[in-house]
């Protein structure tokens, strides 16, 4: 049975057959939630929740983020679709406009003014995925098509750093959802905007889906040096630069993580006491965890016991 504190497990692999392993043991194990990123490089998303669809029961399957530069929205909707009417239910589309350097030198696009394209994308997936056609003409984006069925049911949700993103994810997301975001600044910063959004559009305050670390060990200093090692270039791109700096913290792109910025984002210690952490997460308002498993100096052991304890707390 799924608890309502919800946590959906990062997921990276190496290849498509390796993430498809992945999401099966997942399930296997009791996680109840998975989470890929998509584009930009990295294998396609919901071209792997086709395949996990048929090869997993309940795990549910979410982008987190797809990019929107990879595709248009008509070919975003007809995709997710596609992939909802073989896991019903399960499918959450998390979308994105991902960060200028990246998304300039991967799809040659000129990024500019992110969140207007993020609702005009938005806009067109929800209005196919809700009545099954558009005729939509923005400044951005046009789209005149009509699908065979409509899937209602998916959640479509966009990523978020800084205030704005999360009033545009309250006014009209299904969800809002963080990377390397620090906790203190999710469950006031960034909730307060959500709240903001979502009274502005005369609608419920959707979830929050805030990213952290997670590592099972009594050894603090091992837990910090994984985070480095796997989340290291985040603090040098200017998007999460300037949201650590708004945070409190001194200017990121110089510094790099500091011990003070890892450990706002990072859940550790026994499983009793990351559990203690997750349970204040979960009581300030935070409706879903998106767990980056780090593993500490034993990694395989240690990014097990990680896993198996997220599989634990989603089942008490």
């Amino acid at each position: 049975m799924r608890s309502n504190k919800l946590i959906g497990l990062d997921l990276r692999a190496d290849s498509p057959r390796e993430a498809l392993d992945a999401i099966i043991e997942a399930e296997n194990l009791g996680i109840p939630a998975v989470w890929v990123t998509s584009g930009g490089g990295s294998s396609d998303a919901l071209s792997l929740f086709a395949a996990a669809a048929s090869n997993t029961d309940e795990i549910l399957l979410g982008t987190s983020i797809a990019r929107t530069w990879s595709r248009h929205p008509i070919s975003m909707a007809e995709q997710a679709f596609t992939v909802s009417s073989f896991a019903p239910g399960r499918l959450r589309l998390g979308i994105g406009s991902g960060h200028k350097v990246s998304m300039e030198s991967t799809y040659g696009v000129d990024f500019h003014y992110p969140l207007g394209h993020v609702r005009e994308y938005v806009a067109i997936i929800k209005e196919l995925l809700t009545k099954g056609e558009t005729s939509y003409s923005g400044r951005y984006y046009s789209a005149n098509t009509s699908m065979g069925g409509t899937a209602p049911g998916i959640p479509v949700m966009i990523s978020a750093l800084r205030p704005g993103a999360y009033r545009t994810a309250g006014e009209i997301a299904d969800g809002a959802i963080s990377w390397v975001c620090p906790h203190f600044y999710a469950i006031t910063t960034a909730l307060d905007s959500l709240n903001e959004g979502a009274r502005t559009s005369g609608r419920d305050t959707p979830p929050l889906i805030l990213q952290a670390a997670v590592c099972i060990t009594n050894n603090l200093g091992s837990a910090r040096a994984a985070v480095r090692d796997q989340l290291g270039i985040y603090p040098s791109i200017d998007f999460y630069s300037r949201m650590f700096e708004q945070s409190g913290f001194e200017i990121t792109q110089r510094t790099g993580w500091t011990n003070e910025m890892i450990d706002s984002i990072l859940i550790t210690g026994t499983e009793e006491e990351a559990a203690s952490q997750l349970d204040k997460l979960f009581a300030s308002g935070v409706s879903e965890i998106l767990a980056s498993v780090v593993g500490d100096a034993d990694r395989a052991d240690s990014s097990e016991r990680t896993r198996r304890f997220i599989a634990d707390y989603c089942s008490q």
